[in-house]
């Protein structure tokens, strides 16, 4: 007598994406706090920045021009955090468990919350510069310096939500997630985001200088108000594309090891 094994046929890629990616994208409408966190948080940042601090540090009130791409960045930053807890919940909660007997790609799940944050950034990204122009923001860029603009943005959205996804791999907790995923919170702070790199104190300098978020930062300056470039675009692109790579390997390793535990 023989017998016949049960080969179940694994899916295609594109379809589980498209699976996962829509229910992130489920996920994302039914939580209408985060949906208006990821508007209100920007406009509150904007308004902080220009109307309280802006006198303070320009009192000819061009700091706004200065501040914009840094807002920006920052507030990409707040929206791919929760890309960390939504990892880790779904980690936590067992329903990794019940994907693991489907026949797809470990990653699909991961590129479902990665994708979402994206586009929920981006809106996020149009609501910043939208506010900015109303409180005084003039860039001169062309339309195709605008699209470079989104186009180096959404770089680094891309590279920044698969870091917080990885970090949500390894936390043991949504909360311990969240908590890891605020010490990179800081980083905009240490760059020239809000105030030139020279005007901070000799040691740290350095720091600011070679850390990513600053020549993403003087990458989109560049090509909204026409500063000098110099070499901050390749600069943000490799730091860009090494973030992911790495984001990309540690979370498929944190992900199989994870899921053999259970």
């Amino acid at each position: 007598m023989t017998t016949t094994a049960l080969v179940r046929p694994r899916i295609g890629a594109l379809t589980a994406e498209s699976i996962f990616i829509s229910r992130s994208f489920l996920h994302s409408i039914r939580d209408v706090e985060a949906l208006l966190m990821a508007v209100v948080l920007p406009t509150m940042l904007m308004l902080m920045f220009t109307w309280i601090f802006g006198n303070a540090i320009d009192p000819s009130g061009g700091y706004v021009d200065y501040v914009v791409p840094g807002i920006i960045l920052l507030c990409a930053g707040f929206g791919a955090s929760s890309t960390a807890i939504s990892v880790s919940r779904d980690m936590t909660t067992g329903i990794i468990d019940r994907f693991r007997t489907m026949p797809i790609r470990s990653g699909a799940v991961l590129t479902g919350h990665v994708v979402a944050s994206l586009a929920r950034n981006l809106v996020a990204t149009t609501v910043v510069i939208g506010v900015a122009l109303l409180v005084g923001f003039r860039p001169d860029a062309t339309p195709i310096e605008w699209v470079a603009v989104f186009g180096i943005v959404a770089l680094y959205i891309l590279a920044i939500t698969y870091l917080f996804a990885a970090i949500g791999l390894a936390a043991a907790t949504p909360e311990a997630a969240s908590g890891y995923g605020f010490i990179l919170l800081f980083l905009p702070y240490v760059s020239s985001a809000f105030v030139p790199v020279e005007t901070m104190p000799e040691w740290l300098q350095p720091i600011a200088e070679h850390q990513p978020i600053t020549p993403v930062t003087e990458t989109i300056r560049a090509l909204l108000t026409g500063t000098p470039l110099g070499d901050s675009a390749w600069l943000a692109v490799a730091w860009c594309l090494g973030i992911i790579v790495v984001s990309v390997v540690w979370g498929a390793w944190l992900f199989r090891r994870k899921a053999r535990r259970r």
